[in-house]
């Protein structure tokens, strides 16, 4: 692929790659522009490298079929670090960029994300934190320009509960149990705390919270207060090398892997492949597929490594992340083809792809017309709904792949839906902002 760079001043270690654009620029004038915040580098890069592989190579394939209804789509990374003050320089280096501007973020990033919020209600560019960043941004009618669909942090803890629950034979026999929740101690980790203190309360089981210090590389001292709690489950949000050091400390106590869950940030090939045999049994949640087992991925090394132009290294398509990375740009693009259905076809600007995410319906007809037939569920996005409640399952490490080992798991909405309409309500109060009444008019 041709790649161009750029070092950014001031932004140290930030570098932009300019990646698939189709035709040089200057001769390219009707095409929409796609940043892309990434971590290549640093202490998540192991996490962060195949998402971008993904995120880019998803890109290239519809660029090799013409684009989105013939208009393509200049990808541009900028490198973060991981870092929220890089990626909030990275947002405005890039948000005016192309022909009507930039199109969509996605941070990568709760942090970034918590930060890009009030900026583009001025910018009008809207930010998709696909499940992570601040799960109240699923009140549509306060978080106008933010998107977290298709489930959230705090449905994914929820659906975890009813895992657990299932497992001891009811939820009426969680009461008493011990859970712990193992967390990166950041605003991502944090996120699910408030859901299991009111499930703990609801259910009756009894909830130690144990934060991990980035990176996560020293936990002795967490997990010796696990072996002293003696939980009955662990529930696990880590991130980065954090979580292949959290799966061989708690072999290392002898703890069963079958009653480790991870979130899907802490159920990756790179978190259980370090950890060797001891990891085996090991669980996590997801909420897209996992291996390449799909005629979209068929098509991405017939198309796009075919022809040279792949991110990264054939053997990472289908790892969990690289598929996050690509379900992650099919909704951006369907978002895209949503929007050109009102606006026409042209290159879009921020606020129209806005109201296409807005009106995003992507159904099981559209999703195996693109060779992902079952890889993920069905979503119609609203103007209330900018989440969906959407479902989650349990996928299991055998030592070579990762094996589902539950049905779809529906959220508990009768729990989280009141939290996130008081949390988007309390901050709409905050920071005045108008709360939407979504009844076509706003």
């Amino acid at each position: 692929m041709n790649a161009k760079k750029l070092t950014l001043g001031g932004m140290g270690a930030a570098v932009f790659a300019t990646l698939f654009t189709a035709v040089p620029v200057a001769a390219q004038e009707n095409y929409m522009f796609l940043p892309s915040l990434v971590y290549r580098t640093g202490a998540y890069a192991p996490n962060g490298v195949p998402f971008a592989n993904g995120y880019a190579d998803y890109i290239a394939l519809v660029n090799a079929r013409g684009g989105v209804n013939g208009i393509k789509i200049k990808l541009t990374e900028c490198e973060t670090g991981y870092k929220t003050d890089v990626g909030v320089e990275c947002y405005e280096k890039l948000k005016n960029e192309g022909p009507a501007g930039a199109t969509v973020f996605n941070p990568l990033s709760t942090g970034i994300t918590y930060q890009l919020i009030e900026k583009t209600w001025v910018d009008k560019v809207p930010v998709h934190s696909m499940g992570y960043g601040r799960t109240a941004a699923a009140d549509g009618r306060v978080f106008k320009w933010t998107f977290n669909f298709p489930t959230s942090y705090w449905s994914q803890a929820s659906a975890v509960i009813k895992y657990i629950g299932a497992q001891e034979g009811g939820m009426d026999k969680l009461k008493g149990k011990k859970i712990t929740h193992v967390y990166h101690n950041s605003a991502y980790g944090k996120e699910a705390n408030p859901t299991l203190k009111i499930l703990a309360k609801k259910f009756g089981f009894k909830l130690n919270l144990l934060p991990v210090d980035h990176p996560g590389q020293e936990q002795k001292a967490t997990w010796l207060q696990v072996r002293r709690i003696k939980p009955d489950w662990i529930f696990m949000s880590g991130w980065g090398v954090m979580n292949q050091v959290a799966i061989k400390e708690a072999a290392a106590i002898n703890f069963p892997m079958e009653k480790f869950i991870g979130n899907w940030w802490s159920s990756t090939e790179s978190d259980v492949v370090p950890a060797g045999d001891s990891a085996i049994g090991y669980k996590g949640t997801a909420f897209h597929g996992a291996g390449a087992n799909w005629p979209v991925f068929d098509a991405i090394k017939k198309e796009v490594y075919g022809a040279g132009k792949g991110a990264g290294p054939i053997e990472g398509v289908g790892e969990v992340l690289y598929n996050r990375g690509l379900i992650n740009t099919v909704y951006t693009t369907e978002a895209m083809r949503t929007a050109m259905a009102k606006f026409g076809n042209k290159a879009l600007s921020g606020e129209e792809v806005r109201w296409g995410l807005e009106n995003l319906n992507l159904t099981a007809a559209r999703l195996d017309e693109l060779g992902l037939g079952g890889f993920a569920n069905p979503i119609k996005i609203s103007c209330r709904d900018h989440e969906t409640n959407g479902p989650v399952r349990i996928q299991q490490w055998d030592g070579k792949k990762w094996v589902v080992v539950s049905d779809w798991i529906t959220p508990m909405a009768d729990v989280v839906r009141p939290m996130i309409e008081k949390a988007a309500m309390a901050y709409a109060k905050e920071k005045k902002v108008p709360v939407r009444k979504c009844d076509g008019t706003d």
